[in-house]
């Protein structure tokens, strides 16, 4: 537990960091920023791809303790929570492509905002199809998780129950606090490609939260 403790505090401080290298190179040269920082195939999407496994890793563990105990339902849906993160890994760097090389299929040529061979960027003649229809609810359901959750669990009452019952890893109160400073920082930072950032300051936090939850002893 005390190794699982520190590598919580290392992810809020790797947090911190990464908050205060985006303010500081942002302002001070724009251009790194958005080329090399946090471009296509650069640290920021490497490091979200990697956490974000990372998350994928500790939910398979904690479905394996689920399974164990005996609660096989619990189990199956940590088993599809960890289901998510891996996709989401896979998509941020395109299944790899760009780094194997290979050519998009005739329908992603046609359909992918980027020519490549993921999900998130497929349009329908001018409607970025993924972030017309999913991202607003996406957001909402992520500040929901992030902000809301770890202010209704402690009191417990029908969502607590069945969170616990889901096994949905909870936030805690540092969690929303970081979630809200982290919002609030990018939306005012005037630099492109800023919300990349913001995918790897959420990557991070899930894994501080799949860590140590709220309700570590039921979802593991």
């Amino acid at each position: 537990m005390d190794l699982i403790r520190k590598c919580d505090t290392a992810m809020m401080v790797g947090i911190g960091v990464v908050l205060v290298a985006t303010v500081i190179l942002a302002l001070a040269d724009p251009i790194y920023f958005y080329q090399v920082f946090a471009a296509e195939d650069g640290p920021v999407e490497y490091a979200t791809a990697f956490f974000l496994l990372v998350a994928c890793g500790i939910l398979l563990f904690h479905m394996a303790s689920l399974w164990q105990s005996g609660r096989r339902g619990a189990a199956v849906l940590t088993a599809l929570y960890a289901l998510i993160f891996f996709m989401a890994a896979g998509e941020e760097v395109s299944w790899g492509q760009r780094i194997v090389g290979w050519e998009s299929g005739e329908f992603f040529q046609q359909h992918n905002k980027q020519y490549e061979t993921n999900l998130h960027n497929l349009m329908v003649g001018d409607v970025h199809l993924t972030k017309s229809l999913f991202g607003p609810v996406l957001t909402v359901c992520i500040l929901l998780y992030l902000v809301g959750l770890p202010l209704i669990y402690p009191k417990g009452g029908g969502v607590a129950r069945l969170a616990d019952r889901m096994a949905v890893p909870v936030p805690w109160l540092k969690h929303a606090a970081v979630a809200l400073i982290a919002s609030i920082i990018i939306a005012v930072l005037d630099a492109e490609r800023k919300w990349e950032v913001y995918e790897l300051i959420f990557s991070m936090l899930v894994v501080s939260i799949f860590l140590l939850p709220q309700n570590i002893a039921k979802t593991r």
